[in-house]
């Protein structure tokens, strides 16, 4: 029997309960998975608060991972057991040792790409592709503004960006993060919970302001993220990490500004970009352009994983262990 972590309804941490679950048998076009490592996002938590309701309940979380195949439907030709691949988005359900999973969401991995990089990885890094290259095409001479530099997301941004020739200019909590934010390559650092944002990056662009920022700490930090950027600069929602964003009026996106909500999970729904797009994530990740594992925790204590996620504290990416 291999454990699974279900949560029971919408709420508290209290809700994620650790049982066990008998093997599976994959459909005609579903292979079976034994994770290595299963990724943890800040997604996990809004769908355990019910901020984004799951279908039914209890409900199984996560949505990446990276494994092992053990078994492969009736339909399934082009992957085999015994194969290494990882895995982002829909349907959830990664928080498991084993788990039944749609054959085309599956993307094989190199040899050189380890399971736990992958599963720490696959869906900040499309959702960097994504913010890099969709919602805002990031070139030689751009300048982002990138908060949270040191987190999960944060760190691949970063380096990504640095890889496309962006001048990056990162928000960390404190001079520790700082110093893992230097370190992927971030070329200015605004540093405090407290510190003018606003101030700062105009301070760094000449008064001019960035191209394009990446906000996912949501609360009143979206109203400094759009004063931080050019006139017909860009301002990117991804999360709210800090709490509810208040209303954005329309006056404020003068002159020209343009404020964007991309959902990564809508993006890779379809099919073709979700494999391309991974195509491209994994070859970065082989480059070593890759989020940093901060803490692992075993697959049974994932409630505890979810509370220093939430609060804030992790510089980094955190992963599950079977």
């Amino acid at each position: 029997m291999d454990k699974v972590v279900t949560l029971l309804a919408p709420g508290g941490i209290e809700q994620l309960q650790v049982s066990e679950q008998a093997p599976q048998t994959p459909a005609a076009d579903e292979i079976c998975i034994r994770h290595d490592a299963i990724g943890m996002n800040f997604l996990d938590i809004y769908h355990r608060r019910g901020l984004y309701a799951l279908p039914a309940y209890p409900a199984v979380l996560g949505v990446e991972g990276a494994g092992t195949i053990e078994a492969v439907g009736s339909a399934v030709t082009a992957l085999k057991p015994g194969d290494r691949v990882a895995y982002a988005g829909a349907p959830v359900g990664a928080y498991a040792a084993t788990r039944l999973l749609p054959a085309a969401r599956a993307v094989r991995l190199p040899d050189d790409v380890p399971s736990k990089v992958a599963a720490a990885s696959m869906l900040k890094g499309l959702t960097a592709y994504m913010l890099l290259t969709k919602t805002y095409r990031v070139e030689p001479g751009t300048t982002v503004l990138i908060h949270a530099a040191a987190g999960g997301l944060g760190s691949i941004l970063v380096k990504w960006a640095k890889h496309l020739g962006a001048t990056v200019i990162g928000t960390v909590s404190s001079e520790e993060k700082a110093d893992l934010a230097r370190a992927y390559g971030a070329d200015h650092l605004i540093v405090g919970r407290d510190a003018d944002v606003v101030a700062a990056a105009k301070a760094l662009t000449n008064n001019g302001g960035v191209d394009v920022a990446y906000d996912g700490i949501g609360a009143g930090m979206l109203a400094k993220s759009i004063a931080s950027v050019c006139p017909f600069g860009v301002v990117a929602t991804i999360g709210q990490a800090g709490g509810p964003i208040p209303p954005v009026a329309v006056d404020a996106l003068r002159p020209g500004k343009s404020l964007t909500h991309p959902s990564i999970m809508a993006y890779i729904t379809d099919t073709p970009a979700y494999l391309a797009a991974a195509e491209a994530v994994v070859g970065m990740l082989a480059s070593g352009i890759t989020a940093t594992i901060a803490r692992e925790y075993p697959l049974e204590e994932a409630a505890q994983a979810q509370q220093f996620l939430e609060d804030g504290r992790a510089a980094g990416s955190l992963i599950l262990v079977p």
